[in-house]
């Protein structure tokens, strides 16, 4: 049994709260705190948007010990993207405990060397968490909670055996944490679930600040009407989400050439593109995101006015899920089907959604606002925020509000800047450096 006010640490959930802007914790995060105090398996099942990173992340922070400069807790997740968002998440906490990630897609060496002084916690992918494990990079021997978050995700896309190498190299663990939106998954043995207890707060509704509407295309192929549908929208934060990759760049190659911009995203993209697409979309550089299911978890992207369902949902899970990247905590959202000739509303979508009207001759949606720069400088440059907002205005001669939302990676960093000024304060900065460093600075592409 586990009970918090036995731990050797500094951690306070009232900081953590603070340092994340959050006034108090939900029902939900409430009773995973609660249940996670005297339980050693807990399985949590939440709906997409509900909060559940904090209703497993404060739990951990809790049992995490100071005066153990070993690995002490891991997080296996079914994305990069997830993994990256957790990790963003438990920093912003304020813990003062070290979190590594870890994920395919960029150097592993990289990740090496974060492992070689032991971070209290890891984040990361079954495959390359379980590739560090057989490298002998993370050592196991201390680690005693686990969690398995969106567990039916990492199983789905075929990680069970991974899954099944990690917990088998865990030969200190005590604590299970399992996530999911979704009920009725079957739970592996090998797992080592005993005695679960399982706080399920889902509600199988879609949310009230969720309004669900239908468009009906007299074309087959649906662009011409999603075409109409967007310049009926405007400009506002909008997903449109497809089955399949290819759709994807189809789609976003058309909208392109009808002169509206937009930025596509999918699983078969560098990291490095996967990163600037998500970037611009967070940033306000393009309000429109092209995607598949592979978006519908683990982003976290706010203020997103329309979920567009221009292909339909292959299952009311992928519905809900899709759906939930909207319409999340006190804001509202709309989420809009795109209905061929031949198509029918699903069964699973009650009641039926109302029809929606399209503007002839809507114009095109006005363009952003800001551009995104590329700086060839990172977290491992020693670069920070600071340092680049320091640059700007001082190099580039920019005002404050001139600059926005700025993302620093490892070894790059993506800034927000108005449009208007972007071209100027290239040509200042063109051979200027950063912290005597000399970088790379351009329009991303």
């Amino acid at each position: 049994m586990y009970f918090y006010a036995m731990q050797s640490t500094s951690f306070s959930i009232a900081d953590a709260l603070s340092n994340l802007q959050i006034k108090e914790l939900n029902t939900m995060q409430k009773a995973s705190l609660e249940a996670n105090a005297s339980n050693d398996s807990v399985v949590l099942l939440a709906d997409t948007g509900s909060g559940k990173t904090l209703a497993f992340l404060l739990p951990i922070a809790q049992l995490l010990n100071k005066t153990k400069p070993v690995c002490q807790a891991l997080i296996v997740v079914s994305s990069r993207e997830l993994a990256l968002q957790i990790e963003q998440v438990f920093k912003k906490m304020g813990t003062g405990f070290k979190i590594t990630c870890c994920y395919g897609g960029h150097l592993r060496e990289t990740e090496e060397n974060n492992l070689k002084q032991a971070p209290a916690l890891i984040v990361g992918t079954p495959g390359r968490l379980a590739d560090h494990i057989r490298r002998g990079n993370i050592v196991t021997t201390h680690i005693e909670t686990l969690v398995l978050d969106e567990f039916d995700k990492s199983l789905e896309q075929g990680f069970e055996e991974e899954m099944s190498f990690i917990i088998q190299s865990l030969p200190a663990l005590k604590k299970r944490i399992l996530t999911s939106a979704t009920e009725a998954v079957e739970i592996p043995d090998f797992v080592g679930l005993k005695n679960k207890v399982e706080i399920n707060f889902l509600t199988g509704e879609k949310s009230e600040a969720l309004a669900v509407q239908m468009v009906r295309s007299v074309d087959a192929d649906k662009l011409k009407t999603l075409f109409k549908l967007i310049c009926t929208l405007g400009n506002r934060s909008t997903i449109v989400f497809c089955n399949q990759r290819e759709f994807v760049e189809e789609v976003s190659q058309f909208l392109k050439d009808k002169g509206i911009i937009n930025v596509f995203y999918h699983g078969a993209m560098e990291q490095q593109e996967r990163d600037i697409a998500l970037c611009k979309f967070r940033n306000g550089t393009s309000n429109l995101l092209i995607t598949t299911d592979l978006a519908a978890r683990g982003l976290d992207i706010p203020n997103i006015r329309y979920i567009v369902h221009f292909q339909l949902p292959t299952s009311q899970e992928s519905f809900i899920h899709r759906n939930g990247r909207t319409a999340r905590m006190e804001a509202s959202g709309t989420a809009i089907l795109l209905l061929a000739p031949h198509e029918t509303i699903p069964a699973y979508i009650q009641p039926e959604p109302t029809e929606i009207e399209l503007i002839d001759n809507a114009p095109l949606p006005s363009k952003p606002d800001w551009t995104t720069f590329y700086v060839s400088a990172g977290k491992k440059d020693k670069v920070n925020k600071i340092d680049i907002v320091g640059f700007l205005t001082n190099k580039g001669r920019l005002k404050k509000e001139d600059i926005g939302l700025i993302e620093v990676k490892d070894f790059f960093s993506f800034v927000a800047v108005r449009k208007a000024n972007a071209g100027n304060a290239l040509q200042h900065i063109k051979d200027e450096r950063i912290k005597n460093k000399k970088v790379k600075i351009d329009i991303a592409k």
